[in-house]
């Protein structure tokens, strides 16, 4: 492999197989589970060796921000809030020294201590990925974010810190007339996050995900040296980052894509009774040159009152039949789809919108639509997020199961889990949509099913307090990863957690060399994101 890292390998051959033996020796994490518990309770695991010298000797560097050593249990909690590993510190960067500086330090101390580094951003991991259990959090939100570089000219990107919020690079770039083209499905999120994973959302289909539409990195790796990285410069460290899950290095700043923003969005839901028929119709929609711009589905198993839930955000196109149409006891799939548009060319969109509609084989009568601002549709998730915490049901644990399928055996797929292994869906959103890998960039670090077409399905549950919830989630969670298994689907976890060498190695598949090549270049001793549980750190050879 032509690569920087082959470069690497062959000007430092001694040290690449010291490094390496020591990761391979590691690569099996501890297997104590430490999520079984959820709650603040130290793990009974021995504490590192000369564990209580650790936080006098992070207080002897000089630094723009600062360490906490107090009262850290805000960062042994995430989204998930399943896993709960209490770091020894927390580092509140104003500066990207700060990071490098504090990862030179826990090198130069790696002879004496297995302390390892978190990147956390808003902390919506699911399984304490971005917790650092007795090592450093690293709160990427305290890092100074000077004013957003846009350049608007003809190639249009925006410049921002690793820390920042994809809402408000929203706010900011559309007073431009720009925003980036590829979104998530919630926009309260760090770049530096969606980066280090994919950043998959109904855009996806047209643009690819957040991770292939990105310039330029600047990356503090697990050596503390703070590389600038493209598709032209140090281009193996650049892809090894963007899907790596935080394995080869710490995104500090990020160029973004952008494209021209409309200003308002029509919203148009509609229902289908048979799989294959719906989706063929995505599949349909997203391989058209003049479609749609956002396409995502859902599937709803023995929901009540579907159609009058809808009426609070949507105007059924016949209010008489959709009054008529019953969900009751029935499995069924929605086609979710959205066109941009500025108010002066409405008359086009509608004819647009109509002619696309007449492609597909939807239930007449479940015909709903709407009309937002393009701000308040990407932001529609912040507003249940809002409602679910004046009600104490956000801060729940959230086990969810996130799945990319291959086209051919999507069918497969549905035939056994919906309405078989899950019987309804009353905790929470079911999504399945296809996305076309050709806008994908096959360079970077996220694993994908080998076929042109994928389908994402998300299970996205919440266990809700006073309940058995999330015992019986987690357990249906296994049992659709066991029948994708038995049923030899192809299927990759998004989002991925396993918890042995063999399953991260089957995940990764032909990638793994790579991967472990990657890991020995930019993070020899298993520094970096320990939550992610792939490689465990090594004390150094001298």
């Amino acid at each position: 492999m032509g690569s920087p890292v082959c470069g690497f390998l062959k000007q430092n051959n001694i040290i690449f197989l010291r490094f390496f033996a020591i990761l391979v020796l590691s690569c099996i994490p501890d297997r104590t589970n430490l999520c079984s518990n959820p709650s603040f309770d130290t793990p009974t695991i021995p504490p590192h060796s000369s564990s209580s010298s650790i936080p006098s000797s992070l207080k002897t560097l000089t630094l723009d921000g600062y360490f906490s050593f107090e009262n850290l249990k805000h960062a042994a909690k995430d989204f998930g809030n399943i896993c709960h590993y209490l770091p020894i510190a927390v580092l509140h960067p104003k500066s990207v020294s700060d990071i490098s500086s504090t990862i030179k330090h826990i090198l130069y101390m790696s002879s004496v201590t297995k302390l390892t580094v978190a990147a956390r951003g808003r902390g919506h991991s699911l399984q304490g990925q971005a917790q650092a259990y007795q090592g450093v959090v690293i709160n990427m939100e305290s890092l100074d974010r000077p004013s957003m570089y846009i350049e608007n000219g003809e190639v249009p990107y925006v410049d921002v810190s690793g820390g920042e919020l994809w809402i408000n690079i929203l706010h900011e770039t559309l007073k431009y007339g720009l925003s980036p083209k590829s979104w998530t499905d919630y926009l309260h999120l760090t770049v530096g996050g969606t980066l280090s994973n994919a950043g998959i959302s109904g855009q996806a289909f047209r643009h690819g995900p957040q991770i292939n539409n990105v310039y330029q990195l600047e990356v503090v790796t697990g050596r503390g040296e703070v590389v600038t990285c493209s598709d032209k410069e140090n281009a193996d460290l650049f892809y090894g980052v963007l899907g790596g899950l935080g394995q080869f290095g710490i995104i500090t700043r990020a160029r973004i894509s952008l494209g021209p923003a409309e200003k308002m969005v029509k919203w148009i839901r509609v229902l289908y009774s048979e799989f294959s028929t719906f989706s063929n119709d995505q599949e349909h929609l997203i391989s058209s040159n003049n479609s749609f711009d956002y396409i995502e589905g859902f599937v709803m198993i023995n929901r009540t009152g579907l159609l009058n839930n809808w009426r609070s955000s949507f105007n059924p196109k016949d209010p008489i039949q959709a009054s008529q149409f019953s969900s009751d006891g029935k499995i069924l799939y929605c086609l979710e789809m959205v066109k941009y548009f500025n108010p002066e060319k409405i008359d086009v969109l509608n004819q647009d919108i109509e002619k696309l509609l007449s492609e597909l084989n939807y239930i007449p009568s479940t015909l709903f639509l709407s009309e937002v601002s393009y701000v308040e549709f990407l932001d529609r998730v912040h507003l249940s997020e809002i409602k679910l915490r004046s009600k104490g049901l956000w801060e729940v644990p959230h086990p969810w199961l996130n799945l990319l399928i291959p086209k051919s055996r999507i069918f497969d797929f549905a035939e056994g889990v919906f309405g078989n292994i899950v019987k309804d869906n009353n905790n929470g959103p079911i999504l399945i949509y296809p996305v076309n890998k050709a806008k994908w960039n096959n360079r970077t670090s996220m694993v994908t099913p080998e076929e042109d077409i994928i389908y994402l399905v998300a299970f996205l549950s919440s266990a809700l307090p006073g309940t058995d919830g999330l015992e019986h989630i987690m357990t249906q969670n296994q049992h659709i990863l066991d029948f994708c298994a038995k049923a030899q689907l192809g299927a990759k976890q998004y989002l991925p957690h396993y918890h042995t060498q063999d399953e991260w190695r089957a995940h990764f598949g032909t990638q793994w060399e790579t991967f472990v090549q990657r890991k020995s270049a930019y993070d020899p001793l298993a520094i970096l994101a320990p939550g992610q549980r792939i490689f465990q750190k090594a004390i150094s050879i001298t």
